[in-house]
């Protein structure tokens, strides 16, 4: 008889495989960064850069609270506004130059927003953490309009609905960066994003990330080993909030200047797309999510005014068909591809991709047609020189005759997954 026995260090994945899942991403990303300013980009590419930087912190931080923690906020754009606010009011007192600020530079006032949002999520968590579930759901969406409607009472603090704004280049240089020029933003930024995205996986590391994956799953099971699982969820939401908080303030610096609308449901539903899409269950899930959506957002809007809808639909049929979210298909190819199975799989995959082409188009030909007809325009949509009316017989085919075939194909697909699964 053979000896099944084995250790708990089997179990566990090998050398090889933490390379590639761990190390491997990390320092791919370090080198396309380090790359970026050897091409010469534009301003327009390298505001667009910046503005992935912010949303990866802000996706990352979020989905502490989703993805660990189990904790579903609407609201924790809270905590990224109030974290550049402080940021802003100190930029300020910067450039006064009185007593101690005028020692402090620039390149660190992300330092500020995290203590900033982090002291109003522990204000704030101190009773909300107290519930779970849709309850704890319910007061984030109550603090989130709390606070928005008081950035247009206080003045003083939010600057009214023309917000607060301040210059970047005061206080002393670090690095020999004058805080000016956008390419010395950009490393501004890279510094920032690389220090975050350490810290907080570092943090899924600690026994406090462990247990707060353990209080998400069983929160009975924590408190009968003796740890307290409210207390569990205030220190992650703390620390979350933080992190947003930072987040806020690279963008105080990136773009001097805070309004209220920072505060909104808008970036709070905004960043919960970008977790979901990216995929909570992957700690890089919502780092591909915060990139695809940024450029989804500023590119897809010089091109159709459903760019929104379109935001929409996409959330929606991750929801439906991959709840794993853009990491979840990308780990999974890359598994199923060195797997034995590799062909099989690969032909599942292909139905499923071109049912998913097929509708994509007939759906993409439905809401260009209904756009024009609702605004009145009587223009023609014409992508790639054809003439789509929505009078005409030839739209409603080209609509009809993808969506059908297309929902075939995922439904096949769908279908001999289960049977495969059974």
């Amino acid at each position: 008889m053979s000896d099944t026995t084995q250790s708990y260090e089997n179990l566990g994945p090998t050398s090889g495989a933490k390379f590639r899942q761990r190390t491997l991403p990390f320092l791919i990303a370090i080198a396309v960064l380090l790359a970026i300013p050897m091409t010469d980009p534009s301003r327009t590419v390298l505001t667009l850069i910046h503005q992935m930087a912010i949303n990866i912190v802000f996706a990352l931080a979020y989905n502490m609270l989703l993805g660990r923690g189990g904790m579903l906020s609407f609201g924790h754009a809270v905590y990224f506004g109030l974290g550049g606010y402080y940021c802003m009011h100190a930029m300020n007192w910067i450039e006064e130059g009185a007593g101690i600020w005028a020692y402090i530079p620039t390149f660190f006032l992300p330092i500020l927003g995290f203590i900033g949002g982090g002291l109003a999520a522990a204000v704030i968590g101190s009773f909300s953490t107290r519930r779970s579930g849709t309850t704890f759901a319910m007061i984030s969406l109550g603090v989130a309009e709390l606070v928005f409607s008081g950035a247009f009472m206080f003045d003083s603090l939010f600057g009214g609905e023309q917000g607060i704004n301040g210059d970047r280049m005061n206080g002393p240089e670090v690095f020999g960066l004058s805080m000016g020029p956008m390419s010395d933003i950009y490393w501004f930024m890279t510094f920032w994003v690389v220090v975050s995205v350490i810290a907080m996986y570092a943090f899924t590391r600690t026994p406090l990330g462990r247990l707060s994956e353990a209080t998400r799953d069983n929160p009975q099971r924590v408190e009968f080993i003796g740890y307290n699982p409210t207390r569990v969820r205030w220190l992650v939401f703390t620390i979350s909030g933080g992190f947003a908080g930072l987040a806020g303030g690279m963008s105080a610096v990136n773009y001097e200047i805070f309004t209220p609308e920072a505060l909104s449901l808008i970036p709070s539903g905004f960043v919960l797309i970008m977790a979901y899409v990216g995929g909570i269950t992957y700690f890089a899930g919502p780092i591909m999510g915060a990139i695809v959506l940024t450029y989804m957002s500023s590119m897809l809007s010089d091109f159709t005014e459903a760019w929104l809808l379109y935001l929409g639909l996409m959330f929606v049929l991750i929801v439906m068909y991959a709840p794993r979210g853009i990491a979840g298909i990308v780990f999974g190819f890359w598994d199923g591809v060195r797997g034995a199975n590799s062909a099989e799989l690969l032909r599942k995959w292909a139905v499923q991709v071109a049912g998913g082409l097929l509708m994509l188009i007939g759906l993409i030909v439905l809401v260009e047609v209904a756009i024009r007809w609702s605004n009145g325009w009587g223009e023609a949509y014409e992508p790639f020189g054809l003439h789509f009316m929505y009078n005409d017989l030839v739209t409603w085919i080209v609509i009809a005759v993808p969506l059908v075939i297309g929902g075939y194909l995922m439904r096949l697909a769908t279908r001999e997954k289960e049977e495969t699964l059974a």
